[in-house]
């Protein structure tokens, strides 16, 4: 089976084995909200910068905002630097997480450039410091997220998986592609199933294409994974976790209508409206329309409408009046997600 309902991480207990992504971006309060009314196992915020949280920046406090309802939730931090990584992991228990991460996966220049996210793929001892250090400063467990390496002539995962395990981290999550490849191409999980077999105590989370409830049977049953990770594949569906829950369960999936899309949407902006200043909430909702129309046909005048709207009042009416019901929602692909990336 699969599923797992509890799930031991460490040394505490999640609801399951279906765990939300930290998505840069995207994983604000208004988003885990949408997420976490399906109860995943777990949810993160976005990524903070070790620099920035040690120096108290407001701005990177804001991003590890939740509501007592979003546990059990995980911090996670970004930074190559070991003495910073046990205070920063303090930093994140002290504020209530159940879990902190260290994220060795974003692809971005800005982050890779001193070494950090992805960068840090290049040198795997340092890895290992960085998570040894966390897990001396903290009694939550910590895990660590990865690609599964700079490029395909430097595969690492499985290497870095037994560094992970001694340093001590309770998981770790593998992205099945490699910085090089950013979020083009399929994900290659072959990797991951090689770095279950290195593992001896540490769980290894999958990563990567799991957008319906099939992939992830698919990617369960491929790698030997002890959990997966969701992530593109809920934005704008955040039911993901539900359908997946339901497809292990053997009960009937729920067939998702214009008007499910339509809901979701509206009580996204709602979620939003309550947290952003108008202006901020305007061009949050134009990249939140993007996701919920991003597989439907017959929405292009919806989504050029939300383009060029200037109040959320207007956003309102425009999804509150669209003929919904002629909108044809195709099932998930991924590749239809790289054009709503910011």
């Amino acid at each position: 089976m699969f599923l797992k309902r509890p799930f031991k991480l460490g040394n505490i207990v999640l609801p399951s084995n279906i765990l939300c992504a930290p998505l840069a971006g995207c994983s604000d309060i208004p988003f885990r909200k949408m997420t976490t009314k399906y109860r995943p196992g777990l949810v993160y915020c976005e990524m903070v910068k070790m620099d920035a949280l040690v120096r108290n920046i407001p701005k990177t406090f804001r991003y590890l905002e939740f509501e007592p309802s979003m546990h059990p939730i995980g911090g996670q931090l970004c930074g190559s630097k070991p003495e910073l990584a046990g205070p920063c992991a303090k930093i994140i228990e002290e504020l209530g997480f159940d879990v902190v991460d260290l994220n060795c996966g974003c692809p971005v220049d800005k982050v890779t450039k001193d070494g950090s996210g992805s960068g840090m793929l290049k040198n795997p001892e340092l890895i290992g410091e960085v998570i040894s250090n966390m897990v001396a400063a903290v009694k939550i467990p910590v895990t660590v997220k990865i690609r599964i390496g700079w490029d395909f002539n430097q595969i690492v995962a499985p290497q870095i998986t037994q560094i992970a395990e001694a340093a001590g981290a309770s998981a770790i999550c593998i992205h099945g592609r490699t910085r090089s490849q950013a979020y083009k191409g399929p994900a290659n999980w072959d990797y991951i199933r090689d770095c279950k077999q290195v593992a001896k105590n540490i769980q290894v989370i999958a990563n990567g294409d799991i957008v319906d409830a099939f992939s992830a049977e698919k990617v369960f049953n491929h790698t030997g994974c002890d959990a997966v990770l969701l992530a593109r594949g809920t934005m704008g569906q955040p039911w993901l976790i539900e359908d997946i829950y339901r497809h292990f369960e053997e009960r009937a999936p729920l067939i998702r209508t214009g008007a499910d899309y339509k809901q979701a949407f509206l009580e996204h902006l709602e979620h939003i409206v309550t947290y952003q200043e108008a202006h901020r909430a305007v061009l949050d909702l134009r990249r939140v329309g993007c996701w919920y129309l991003k597989r439907g046909h017959g929405a292009r005048e919806l989504r050029e409408a939300l383009n060029r709207s200037r109040s959320v009042d207007e956003v309102r009416e425009l999804i509150a009046h669209y003929p919904w019901h002629q909108i044809h929602f195709s099932p998930s692909n991924e590749n239809t997600l790289d054009s709503c990336l910011i």
